[in-house]
């Protein structure tokens, strides 16, 4: 391992946001009274997605639709295929319920907003620019895959008729309008039409905070994550691998579609870190009104347990090392 590589990631493991996922994760373990309030962790959750989609909206405005629509497309494509390959996977090599198959594999085609908000820190950190649209390729990341796992998991639930006890359109628009997916676009649209001149309007409410609560948001996640550790066992050495290995695969799918779409460096990370991500958020969301039979404790700690952790703490660096290779 070179000198380099070890630089940056410790100065990935030290930033404030790392260190406060961190302390969340030692609150849980230590069995502290530290608990976020729903309301507060659904305000901080709304914020982050918000003032992300405003200023990739922007970026697009200022970009030009044409300039991003190439490597959008090959990103929602790659979302939507990772379900495909994660779902056989875990359904034969880790011989997984179908129903717990398909929703794992939703989660992991899917996108984690706040993991790609810590590589953009990241990449601040090193000086290391991005496009500014890369906010597009989240939003169009998010709901495909969670489409094609429900699809998958109902399809193995009732051959005779997949969608019985919630329709298609249901599905569709859990995946679709549920809040954290429906902020995230909003804002992108919105801020795509006001431009530059709009930016300027709510930079001190969008950009000056959101440091601060990105802190508190991992903080929280900390807690969560703490808390789902005990689970570990439930999810078995197989999933826990899984949760190790995929990101790195999905990482290098990424970085490749971000080098041949002509992506730079830094949007090539992000385009790797997307892939490598696991939602939390979007996706256990719509798991509970599509395939409730699918088991939460697997689904959300092989996410939220192994990959997130995995990812923010030692997979950022990863991907951007991987990047700088292929590129450089």
């Amino acid at each position: 391992m070179s000198l380099d590589f070890i630089q940056i990631l410790l100065s990935n493991l030290l930033s404030p946001a790392v260190l406060f996922f961190a302390l969340g994760v030692a609150a849980a373990l230590l069995r502290s009274d530290l608990k976020f309030p729903e309301a507060l962790y659904v305000t901080l959750t709304l914020y982050l997605l918000t003032a992300l989609g405003f200023k990739g909206g922007v970026a697009i405005h200022e970009a030009g639709f044409r300039v991003v629509v190439i490597p959008a497309l090959a990103a929602m494509v790659l979302g939507a295929l990772i379900p495909l390959w994660v779902y056989p996977l875990l359904r034969f090599a880790g011989k997984l319920r179908p129903v717990d198959a398909a929703a794992i594999a939703a989660h992991y085609g899917s996108v984690s907003a706040v993991t790609f908000i810590t590589a953009t820190n990241y990449l601040k950190g090193l000086n290391v620019a991005y496009e500014n649209y890369a906010t597009a390729f989240l939003a169009v990341m998010e709901s495909p895959a969670i489409i094609v796992g429900v699809v998958l998991g109902k399809l193995n639930l009732n051959q005779k008729n997949p969608f019985r006890g919630s329709s298609m359109g249901q599905v569709l628009r859990e995946a679709v309008l549920g809040r954290s997916v429906f902020m995230l676009v909003g804002a992108l649209v919105v801020g795509a039409l006001c431009g530059q001149a709009g930016m300027t309007k709510v930079e001190p409410f969008f950009v000056t905070p959101f440091q601060g609560v990105l802190a508190l948001f991992l903080l929280e996640m900390g807690i969560v994550a703490g808390g789902r550790i005990k689970e570990l066992k439930q999810a078995g050495p197989f999933l826990i691998f899984c949760g190790i290995l995929l990101p790195l695969v999905h990482g290098f799918l990424g970085i490749l579609i971000g080098k041949y779409t002509g992506l730079s460096l830094g949007g090539t990370t992000l385009m790797g870190v997307l892939a490598a991500s696991a939602s939390y958020i979007a996706a256990p969301a719509a798991m509970r009104v599509a395939l409730p039979e699918a088991n939460p404790a697997l689904y959300l700690t092989s996410s939220l347990a192994v990959t997130f952790p995995f990812n923010v703490t030692l997979g950022i660096p990863i991907y951007y090392g991987m990047a700088r290779h292929l590129l450089e």
